[in-house]
């Protein structure tokens, strides 16, 4: 057995009181089926005890009594009956506990969503997106087996074998005091294992997060790749990565079936020893009973031997699916940086109405943190009416885009920042994003047509509005070429477009979507002079009575400017 991570493996394997709550409460979101799936097998073990008592007496009357089988029918007929019981009972309980299992991944995916959502784009572009893709997949999905299996499992496992023994007791205390000294024995040694399979499962769970993050970030960049030769390499990289997987894979399975050989040797140990101790008072080699030994009550202790075990059993079958749920819960903590609370939550509104009154920004003392420890400063008061163009220029690298995304609310800050007065995070955000638009250097498109794309800023829209948009944008005659015109499909990223046509393609969206105020990163960095003429003459038009901060190094974007602001290499923004 592997001993990576030494100590810290093993009290990693003890685990954190906050993933303990965060199963707990996703438990109680499906409290009723779950209720039945470890409910249903209790009551399916009290009937196997009457079934077992059946056919004892039934054999007794037959083998030691000499009755015909008319006398014996009553209970082979209870017994029989007891079976489909027993098993339309463990039918419904299997079933419920599958019935929980999806309550319960559907609940963790919309959990991880929300909080996916809730955080922001600047959060998810920080994270690799195989990975956030990965948790809400088969990290999740890994949740099924711990509901479904394992915590039915575990009920039957700490109930039903003490119960059997101390019914058997009642038979025969020497058979029970046997089996009971062994049943003990199982989950000690079920534990230390558990020990080194939750730190495998957790070191398998991290290397399928890496795995499916890297492989799905060398299919986006694939064509990149290419172009440089690096697709050997990276080949080569993934399938390096493909076999860490697998020998963590083995190694989880290498302690799964040591924690199978435990249990099996400890229950072949008891069985063993209650049919020798049985054979050997049938014998008269040994008497330890105080009143003789019946056909009957040998044959039911030996008809429940081994189902003491066979919760055991279960709880082994299932035990590395617990292993798996703590592996994916500590990847989904160490990847959110939180656990989302599972409890449903009312359905986001944006309460009351945008502010009335004109779109004023209005700036002071604003403080935005950047990376590596810098401050994007702008001390203010700056005041920005409708209708005013404001031209955002600096080095490459100083924090141009930062403060545009702080403009749009997606970036936490310091100071005063208020839109109709009120900060950006005050406003409903329907109706801020209906008002506001960010276009970033690098737009954002989803693998679909050119109209589906266009029409996420406008849904209604006919074709007539679409080619409009894109005439305002420079881009109607690069559609018109194109093989199928307004249906033809993107790949991922805009991929069929230029980069100057991509970001044309994001103004048309602008244009349909109509906002009060735009804010835009570069948007003439990859265009040529005559069509960056075009572009602008067309923006100049559009920002009559709407407000503009154009992130640029282009001279002609500042000419047109009514107003300039400078970031300097300090963090410093100069409003001249």
């Amino acid at each position: 057995m592997s001993t990576e991570g030494g100590p810290q493996a093993a009290a990693a394997a003890r685990l954190p009181a906050e993933h303990a709550a965060w199963l707990r409460a996703l438990a109680s979101l499906a409290r009723r089926p779950l209720a039945l799936a470890m409910g249903l097998p209790l009551l399916a073990g009290l009937l196997l005890l009457v079934q077992a008592a059946a056919l004892a007496r039934a054999l007794q009357r037959i083998v030691a009594d000499g009755a015909d089988l008319a006398q014996a029918w009553p209970p082979l007929a209870l017994a029989a009956a007891l079976v489909l019981v027993r098993a339309a009972l463990l039918w419904w309980a299997e079933r419920a506990g599958q019935q929980a299992a999806e309550a319960v991944k559907l609940a963790a995916r919309r959990a991880l969503f929300a909080h996916l959502l809730e955080a922001g784009v600047l959060w998810s572009r920080a994270r690799p997106s195989g990975e956030l893709a990965d948790a809400l997949g088969t990290q999740a999905e890994a949740l099924d087996g711990y509901f479904a299996g394992y915590l039915p499992a575990l009920a039957g496992a700490a109930v039903l074998p003490l119960l059997f023994c101390a019914v058997l007791a009642g038979f025969d205390v020497v058979a029970a005091l046997g089996l009971a000294l062994t049943v003990p024995a199982i989950p000690l040694f079920m534990a230390l294992v558990g020990w080194g399979a939750g730190a495998a499962s957790r070191r398998h769970a991290a290397a399928l997060a890496r795995l499916s993050g890297l492989f799905a970030d060398r299919v986006r960049g694939l064509l990149t790749l290419r172009l440089h030769g690096r697709a050997e390499a990276e080949q080569a990289r993934v399938r390096a990565a493909s076999e860490a997987l697998r020998e963590r894979t083995m190694a989880v399975l290498r302690i799964a079936f040591l924690s199978s050989a435990v249990l099996e040797f400890f229950a072949a140990l008891g069985v063993a020893g209650v049919a020798l101790y049985f054979g050997l008072s049938y014998l008269r080699l040994i008497d330890l009973r105080a009143a003789p030994l019946t056909l009957e009550t040998g044959l039911f202790c030996l008809l429940m031997a081994p189902e003491v075990y066979l919760p055991l059993r279960r709880l082994a079958a299932h035990y590395h699916d617990r292993a798996a749920a703590r592996g994916a819960v500590a990847q989904i903590a160490s990847l959110y940086g939180t656990l989302p609370d599972p409890a449903p939550a009312a359905p986001a509104v944006d309460a009351g109405a945008p502010p009335a009154g004109p779109r004023r920004l209005e700036i002071a003392g604003l403080r935005v943190p950047m990376r590596a420890g810098a401050t994007l400063r702008l001390e203010g008061p700056v005041a920005v009416a409708p209708g005013e163009w404001i031209a955002l220029t600096g080095p490459s690298g100083s924090g141009k885009s930062t403060l545009l995304e702080a403009l749009a609310g997606l970036r936490e800050h310091d100071g005063r920042l208020e839109l109709a007065g009120l900060a950006p995070r005050a406003w409903p955000q329907a109706a801020l994003r209906r008002e506001l638009l960010l276009i970033p250097q690098r737009p954002w498109l989803l693998p679909g047509s050119i109209a589906d794309n266009l029409r996420l800023a406008a849904p209604q829209a006919d074709p007539a509005a679409l080619w409009q948009a894109l005439r305002q944008a420079a881009l109607d005659e690069v559609v018109r070429a194109l093989p199928r015109g307004l249906d033809m499909p993107l790949g991922q990223r805009g991929q069929g477009l230029s980069g100057g046509q991509l970001q044309r393609l994001a103004l048309a969206r602008m244009y349909l979507a109509d906002p009060r105020i735009v804010l835009l990163d570069e948007p003439t960095a990859h265009l040529d002079a005559a069509t960056r003429d075009r572009v602008l003459a067309a923006l100049a038009r559009f920002a009559a009575g709407r407000t503009l901060v154009v992130a640029t190094h282009d001279p002609a974007v500042v000419a047109l400017a009514s107003r300039l602001w400078e970031v300097l290499p300090d963090g410093r923004v100069v409003a001249a």
